[in-house]
Formats: structure tokens, sequence, C-alpha cells
């Protein structure tokens, strides 16, 4: 049978094979099973890893346990590649060089194994309303390993001064206030910290813990601001600036995870446990954690239509 020029079709050992009949990102109508909420997770990472290109499709392909650890295993359509995306901790592989899934498995696994075995611990790359603190924390890195005059750790001072509003943003937008409460103005960092810490960290029994994380938090900022307007910073008062921060951000990132966790731990509709945590930052206004159930299908994400495909949200 000949096969014309110009035809989507190619001829395999006399019998024709149809190529690219469904683009990439009409596969989302015909999935029978679909992970809505983790596919958007996946799609955001994507994005994040490869800017210059757009996710088309998302789809979970299976889940591999190895020695009690489970990696989730996704095929990634993009409009210039098409990824192996593993969980735990998240990473991509082009399927150009990673043809093989099950080579690809094993060398994610390897990897994975060996990075979790380092003395530093690695980021994992899901959403958090704290990717902004995060990059600002890495320019203030980045100008540190460079700075030379004062006005370059001048320049470090006021990068962590940055991150550290950014960071009273992040806890601010993701906490709920009560409505009797004055709120400060947004610039006020210090009556903020206090009153996130809280709200955050409340009660009789964690009264060390709140007052540690208000005095850290006041001692951060007050270094930061004499370090943006010293005439004798230097490389030590840089350094120890920037570890300072990330102490308080850590503390922070912490202290609204638990927060975030705490509030639900069942799913309300089937009470499986399979409950997941997400963050979408396209969420009004400025970014929000949502739930999902990973049995039912059950999701507190506005207005969410259950059959979205994750590369359109």
């Amino acid at each position: 049978m000949s096969v014309e020029e110009g035809n989507d079709l190619e001829s395999s050992e006399g019998c024709v094979v149809p190529v690219n009949l469904i683009p990439a990102e009409e596969l989302s109508r015909y999935s029978v099973e679909s992970d809505v909420h983790a596919g958007r997770d996946i799609a955001s990472y994507v994005n994040g890893q490869a800017p210059d290109e757009e996710v088309l499709h998302v789809e979970k392909l299976k889940r591999e346990t190895v020695i009690g650890e489970s990696y989730d295993i996704w095929d990634v359509t993009t409009d210039k590649d098409r990824y192996w995306v593993l969980t735990n901790l998240t990473n991509l592989y082009s399927q150009r060089f990673f043809p093989s899934l099950d080579y690809t498995i094993s060398f994610h696994i390897g990897l994975m194994m060996r990075l979790k075995s380092r003395p530093e611990p690695i980021a994992n790359f899901e959403p958090t309303p704290f990717d902004e603190v995060f990059r600002r924390m890495d320019q203030a890195d980045e100008r540190h390993e460079s700075a030379v005059e004062l006005e370059d750790f001048q320049a470090v001072g006021m990068l962590l001064r940055e991150a550290l509003v950014c960071m009273i943003e992040a806890l601010r937008t993701s906490t709920e206030m009560p409505e009797a409460i004055e709120l400060p103005q947004k610039a006020n960092f210090l009556a903020w910290n206090d009153l996130l810490m809280n709200q955050l960290c409340g009660g009789g029994s964690n009264k060390e813990l709140r007052q540690h994380l208000k005095n850290i938090g006041k001692e951060a900022w007050q270094l930061v601001n004499w370090l943006t307007h010293s005439k004798s910073g230097g490389q030590m008062a840089s350094s120890i600036a920037i570890h300072t921060c990330r102490t308080v951000i850590g503390n922070s990132f912490q202290i609204l995870e638990r927060d975030q966790e705490a509030h639900l731990d069942t799913c309300p509709t089937c009470k499986s446990r399979d409950v997941r945590r997400h963050f979408d930052i396209h969420i009004p206004p400025e970014g929000a954690y949502y739930h999902s159930c990973g049995v039912c299908k059950w999701t507190d994400y506005p207005d969410l239509q259950a059959d979205s495909d994750p590369a359109e949200l």
C-alpha cells in the first residue's frame, strides 16, 4: 500500500499506522482516569523548569514503591519536548535522552537516594506561597558571593529586607485572621510578625516557642536594616545576615505548613485519609492552598471543573 507524501500515515511491514491523529492538548478528553490536582502540580513544575515551553498534556502512568519510598511517574508533553517526570524528589527527564522508562526509573531512584544522603537538605520543587521568598534569598546569595565594595553588602541587606517583606506577605495571604483583630499596615514587618506568630503558634503550651519566633524575626529585621545602611558592613556581617534570614524564613515556612496540614486530615465526603494538599498561585487574590482526595476526587478548589485539564488551569 502506497503512502502519499504529506499524509499523516506511515507504512510499517505492510501495515498503515496513523501518526499524530490526536493533538497532545486534546488527549486529556480521552483519559479514563486522571488526577487533576496532582497533574496541576506537575504542570506547574515543568513550567518552572522549562519556562519557554507550553505544557500541552499531563498524564500519570503509575506509582512505583521501592524500599518503602513511593515514586509517581508522569508523562508530560509540551510544545517543544516530551518528558518523564518522577517525584520524591521531583525531577524531569527528556524522552529524547531517556527513551526507556524502566532505565529512567532506576536512574531517578539512584540519583534521589544519593541526593537524600547528602548532609545539605535538598529542596523539593512543588509550588508554595514562599516561592518568591526563596527567589529573593537566592538573589541575596548571588550578590553576597560577588560582593566586594561597601555598596555590594548594602545591596545584600536590601535584598534580604525584601525577602522578609515577601515572607510576611506569604504568611499573611495564607492565614485566616479573626475579624475582630485590627490589622497593621502591610509594610509594618514587626507588627505583622507578632500578629502572625500569635495566630499560627497560639496556645499556652507554645509560649516559649512563640516568643522565640517573634524575637528572632525582630532581630533579623533590625540586622538587615542595619546592613542596608551600614558604613562598616562586610563579608562576615553579610553572611551572618543571610543565615539569620534563612533561619527565620525556614521557621515561618514550617509553622505555616503545620497550620495548613492541621486544617484537614480526612476527606469530608468519603472519610479517607488520602487527602493531599496543593498550592496554586492562580487562586485569587495571591495564591492559596487547597485540598483534594485521592480516593473520591473531592476537592475544595474554588469553582473547579472536575474534567479540567491541569495544563489549562
